[in-house]
């Protein structure tokens, strides 16, 4: 039987080895030629390979089944997607800590906050809820009062309920979640598009109708998968930029 045969990395022991492995196989499958066979080896012999253990590799293969890049078939075995998206996002390893030192230093005007049915766009990430939080609120520079974008976030009702709204002016929300309502955060994914300001945007941020801004998503995840909130930020295209700095040791 004819197999995929991924490249092979050598694994930086100071960051988590199935997300190496994940990003070195992602890799691959998005860099096939078209003859290259669809199957992939088994997870005992991709194991093998990689030089880790089959549960690691196991946690690999599930983010990259979760990106619709694989599929996998009781006793068939796992599968490229003949029609996985070389445009896929890549997915950048950083921490919490990083993530609360970046979005803190702006002031916050709370405009609104109460609770919602849940946005039919974010319902796949709240399947046992009916509704949410909601907070929406406008960030100012801090030397020119200038609005640079305006946020909202859709949190799980029972962590909204430990939230004090007046600290959500002075803090960041993933601060707030983590060190006041308790919450265990265990990963973040943040997605990045241009888009046209919409009247909202336009209104709020004090910019043309259809100019360009940065459309934020940022999905916050506890321990289990469990999604506690999801932020979705529109920031000046005039005023932002986003920068990825990555650590070869």
């Amino acid at each position: 039987m004819t197999w995929f045969a991924p490249d092979s990395i050598v694994l930086n022991r100071k960051l988590p080895l199935w997300y190496q492995v994940s990003q070195s196989l992602r890799a691959s499958i998005l860099g096939r030629s078209p003859q290259d066979p669809l199957r992939l080896p088994t997870e005992e012999q991709l194991a093998r390979h990689y030089g880790v253990s089959v549960l690691t590799m196991r946690q690999a293969l599930k983010e990259l089944e979760e990106e619709g890049l694989i599929s996998r078939h009781r006793r068939r075995g796992t599968f490229i997607e003949p029609a996985a998206r070389r445009g896929s996002p890549v997915r950048l390893l950083g921490s919490v800590d990083a993530i609360v030192a970046q979005q803190s230093g702006m002031t916050s005007e709370l405009l609104e906050h109460g609770t919602r049915p849940v946005p039919e766009r974010l319902a796949e990430y709240f399947p046992d809820l009916a509704e949410v939080a909601v907070y929406h609120r406008l960030r100012r520079d801090d030397e020119t009062g200038d609005p640079t974008n305006h946020a909202r976030n859709h949190v799980r009702p029972e962590l909204a309920a430990r939230i004090d709204p007046d600290d959500l002016t002075r803090r960041p929300m993933t601060k707030v979640l983590r060190d006041v309502a308790g919450a265990d955060i265990g990963r973040i994914t943040d997605t990045v598009e241009a888009r046209l300001a919409d009247p909202e945007t336009a209104r709020l941020l004090r910019v043309p109708l259809l100019s360009p801004i940065l459309h934020y998503t940022g999905v916050t995840c506890d321990r289990s998968g469990r999604v506690l909130d999801v932020a979705v930020i529109r920031y000046r295209g005039d005023r932002f930029s986003f920068s990825v700095t990555l650590d070869a040791s």
